[in-house]
């Protein structure tokens, strides 16, 4: 069957599928390194098909999309950082999907935001006094794995609370890059039975759906790693904290 045959089979409209085409680019953009734009990606497909059932139709995209990364991103990865939030993030996915159903949206979207723009506001201090340390508590990788965990059950929002661990333990650009999709890789692949058995977000039409976004993913992935190949250290920390702050906001005032 012929690519636009497909595009014809799911009953949206061209504007939907312009935008569900949008979202998948932007996604392999972001999964190519070019990390705080996820927010985009989510309050697209929240427009489309609204806001907990985007969450099934956005994960096989991200576990796709994933998948590109590990490949092209493995040899930077290091485990350790995985081995520290792993667990928490196991946990916080569980309490996720346990209280998915009840908690408040708009609730949940101020935490978040509250988080986020803390976390960029104290992140923004220890740059600008060019500390060299980083955090090796315990306690604050389990507290952002948890949150991470937490956050990408309930609406793929771990984003910004992983781009604030990797600042602050000063991964360089490329080591960030392939943690984050080893680790998200894993993470999303953990919460897909959840969608497809619990929250029965994910389903057979909206599998078949993802795969017809997959070149949309792979030419926005290819594209974004060619730029970030061209952004040195320095700069690449300061466009995700400026990125992350505002998504921060968006999340805030959506």
């Amino acid at each position: 069957m012929a690519y636009l045959e497909l595009l014809q089979t799911h009953h949206l409209s061209q504007a939907q599928w312009l935008a569900i085409l949008l979202a998948a680019f932007i996604l392999g953009f972001s999964k190519s390194g070019i990390k705080g734009i996820g927010i985009i990606i989510i309050l697209i497909l929240a427009f489309v098909f609204g806001e907990k059932s985007s969450t099934g139709i956005l994960l096989p995209m991200l576990i796709a999309a994933d998948i590109v990364a590990v490949r092209y991103y493995n040899r930077h990865t290091q485990w350790r950082f995985i081995k520290k939030l792993l667990p928490a993030m196991v946990i916080g996915v569980l309490v996720g999907v346990w209280v998915g159903d009840f908690i408040s949206e708009t609730t949940f979207k101020r935490v978040m935001a509250f988080i986020i723009i803390s976390s960029i506001g104290i992140m923004w201090y220890f740059e600008k006094l060019k500390s060299t340390q980083a955090p090796q508590s315990k306690w604050f990788s389990s507290t952002a794995g948890f949150l991470a965990g937490f956050t990408t059950m309930i609406g793929n929002l771990a984003g910004p609370i992983s781009n604030i661990y990797f600042l602050a333990v000063r991964l360089p650009k490329n080591e960030f890059i392939g943690t984050a999709a080893w680790l998200f890789f894993i993470i999303n692949v953990f919460k897909l039975p959840f969608h497809f058995f619990i929250w029965k977000t994910v389903t057979l039409e909206s599998l078949a759906l993802n795969l017809v976004v997959v070149p949309a993913i792979l030419a926005g992935f290819f594209l974004g790693a060619k730029l970030v190949k061209h952004i040195s250290n320095v700069n690449y920390r300061r466009f995700i904290i400026i990125v992350t702050a505002l998504g921060g906001l968006i999340i805030l005032f959506r």
